[in-house]
């Protein structure tokens, strides 16, 4: 049993990533000395007495096992089934890609809306029922917007989401659906996202990229935690990630420190790469640079999820691939079809654009040798196809169709030998 009783959890403070200068755990994320990102500071000494192998393994197998690293005072009150999504051994891709070994971190499948954004949701509305608030909202480029309409309408809490205007369809009826206020801004995603920091200047609401910020980014950890939880206590060698705001690259950085900070696995080199969309790649542009900053770009790309051209967490993302040693790549529109083909070809997971960003990506860092082909590599596939059709339409072949008559599919056959030799 997790020990919840302190007022504020295994939370510290929440800690100014630049000047280090702490703050009460409030409703804020921005360094009043120096505008640096604020970001959760935990007890570890106290978290290590109770986050053990064997009491974590003796947990419900959702994200939640991993309590004394998430930002919640008490125990969740929102997505009780999030996260434990599955590790999948992809042999076959391996094959295709050059890889001795391979891993599929599978969040296609999370609950309720099929992506990785439900673990940090899960979270920030845990943690804002805890603050009070009774309204949330977010500024998204779609899965965001889908996973805090849907956990809003579960917890019943008011929802207000707001998104660019070229929006998938899919993800805009999957934000609907569930009662949210969807405000479609005309505009991309970095002008939806300053109008929300104004809103979320006068508002009083909990906007979870904004004034939840810190709390909210916390949730991706467990994606990490996971992973190496997954493969028997061991800090994957190379994990391929993909980039929006930068911040889910930084968050499994964080969490394969932290489980060697309290001890629950050994210390071993690790690089965590970034993938990036070639229409809106500041991060992978600056790295390959060699620069510590990006330019912001303007996004023109198929990956609308990925499409933020100011990433927020860009400069973080930079300093963590360099750390480490990491590389990171970008993909075309075309490179990001095949991609996800690939993979749903193989094995039988079908991934948004951002997946084939991914796998994209993972094939040119195998290919130059930043990966070797002899090491072992996990790919983190963040959402589900299902939301990104249109992206693919047109692009996964064509249906042939025939009467029902064996006479007319004897003679499709013997009009398409390949059909049989498949």
């Amino acid at each position: 049993m997790i020990d919840m009783e302190k007022q504020d959890g295994f939370m510290r403070a929440l800690k100014c990533r630049e000047c280090g200068r702490e703050y009460p755990l409030a409703a804020t994320h921005v360094c009043e000395f120096d505008f640096g990102p604020l970001e959760v500071a935990y007890d570890y000494d106290r978290a290590k007495k109770s986050m053990t192998r064997a009491a974590i393994e003796s947990r419900p197998r959702t994200m939640w096992r991993y309590a004394e690293l998430l930002p919640i005072a008490g125990a969740p009150t929102v997505g009780f089934q999030v996260g434990f999504t599955p590790l999948v051994k992809a042999d076959r891709l391996a094959k295709r890609l050059g890889i001795r070994e391979l891993w599929i971190k599978n969040d296609t499948v999370n609950y309720p809306t099929l992506s990785f954004k439900d673990r940090v949701v899960s979270v920030a509305l845990s943690r804002a029922k805890e603050l009070g608030f009774k309204v949330v909202a977010c500024a998204s480029t779609g899965n965001l917007a889908n996973s805090v309409a849907a956990n809003a309408a579960a917890a019943g809490l008011k929802a207000f989401v707001f998104i660019p205007h070229d929006l998938e369809q899919g993800k805009v009826l999957n934000s609907l659906i569930y009662g949210a206020n969807v405000i479609s801004i005309k505009g991309h995603y970095d002008e939806v996202n300053r109008l929300c920091a104004e809103i979320a200047g006068k508002s009083g609401w909990a906007f979870v990229n904004v004034n939840m910020r810190p709390y909210y980014a916390e949730g991706s950890k467990s994606m990490g935690f996971e992973i190496v939880e997954q493969l028997g206590w061991r800090i994957p060698r190379h994990t391929v990630v993909c980039m929006a705001s930068g911040s889910l690259l930084t968050k499994i950085h964080k969490s394969y420190q932290e489980l060697v900070k309290l001890d629950l696995v050994t210390e071993t080199p690790f690089k965590v790469h970034g993938a990036q969309a070639t229409g809106c790649n500041p991060i992978t542009a600056a790295q390959k640079s060699g620069m510590d900053f990006f330019k912001p770009v303007k996004p023109d790309t198929i990956a609308k999820s990925l499409a933020i051209g100011t990433p927020a967490d860009g400069f973080y993302a930079l300093r963590s691939m360099k750390e480490t040693g990491s590389a990171s790549d970008d993909v075309t529109d075309d490179e990001i079809r095949e991609g996800i083909k690939l993979l749903a070809e193989t094995e039988g997971i079908f991934a948004e654009t951002a997946g084939g960003v991914t796998v994209g990506v993972a094939k040119k860092l195998i290919a130059s040798g930043k990966i070797p082909a002899d090491d072992s590599a996990v790919l983190c596939i963040t959402g589900n196809g299902l939301k990104t059709l249109d992206a693919v339409a047109g692009h996964a072949g064509q249906t042939r169709e025939i009467r029902p008559s064996l006479r007319e599919f004897d003679k499709l056959m013997e009009a398409e030998p390949q059909l049989a030799n498949a």
